[in-house]
């Protein structure tokens, strides 16, 4: 999925998706020192968090706007451009690490992703991840398309969210063994009274492509006003994220 982000706004109003992460790097079991690719690094932030847990990291990407960032903020921690369904290593690592980005692979290249991850980690290297699972977002989504339908329009779901059974058999099949795996709800906030708004202009871009900028914000407005009695609550906006988490490592 081709994206161009505003990294600015990204890195300042969405910090929650690298601070969630910081869970899921605890199922890392690997000593000091081990090599680690942050798949999906987006700004960075997390990749200096496993940095500072002595890992020698280095942050892949396919976003420019993103690396960008990240290459200012953190410069002694090498970021490298990599389109994650088709990425190779000089030399294999024992850690490969992803936070909130195979949701955003198109269900027919996860088989490649999880070739090359397979082929980049070590024997007995560890691959420990999570994104959106099934059901992630259901009321937004479900609203969106409701609201698109009355604009003649169809809404294309733009994420992949595969149940576990589903997903750890894909993982499977490419040679890795699943040793953990969760589907849990997330209840997400977000930030400000405009927070459900600017999180659907920040993360369903795709959906829009053919949608002029004044008709986009119609929709936008009426969807949000419908999911204001389930997702607004005590003066604060949520997001309904449901995760998948895992850990495989390479036998």
């Amino acid at each position: 999925m081709n994206i161009k982000w505003d990294a600015d706004k990204y890195t300042k109003d969405f910090s929650f998706v690298h601070q969630y992460g910081n869970d899921v790097a605890e199922l890392i079991n690997c000593e000091k020192g081990g090599t680690l690719i942050d798949l999906g690094c987006g700004s960075g932030a997390l990749t200096k968090v496993l940095q500072e847990k002595g890992f020698r990291v280095t942050g892949m990407d396919s976003s420019e706007e993103l690396l960008e960032t990240a290459r200012r903020k953190y410069p002694g921690i090498p970021f490298i451009w990599a389109d994650a369904a088709d990425f190779s290593v000089e030399e294999a690592v024992d850690v490969i690490f992803s936070n909130a980005v195979f949701h955003w692979i198109d269900k027919e290249k996860q088989a490649n992703m999880l070739a090359c991850v397979h082929r980049a980690l070590k024997g007995k290297g560890q691959f420990v991840f999570e994104f959106g699972g099934h059901g992630n977002n259901a009321r937004i989504h479900g609203v969106l398309a409701e609201v698109f339908s009355e604009h003649g329009y169809e809404y294309r779901m733009p994420f992949y969210f595969p149940t576990i059974g589903e997903y750890a058999s894909m993982v499977e099949q490419e040679g890795l063994l699943v040793r953990y795996a969760a589907l849990f709800d997330r209840p997400t906030e977000l930030k400000g009274e405009d927070g459900l708004k600017e999180w659907i202009r920040m993360f369903v871009k795709t959906p829009f492509a053919k949608v002029d900028n004044a008709e986009r914000d119609e929709i936008i407005n009426q969807t949000v006003e419908r999911l204001k009695k389930s997702l607004y609550r005590e003066g604060r906006w949520y997001a309904d994220y449901v995760r998948i988490r895992m850990k495989a490592v390479n036998e």
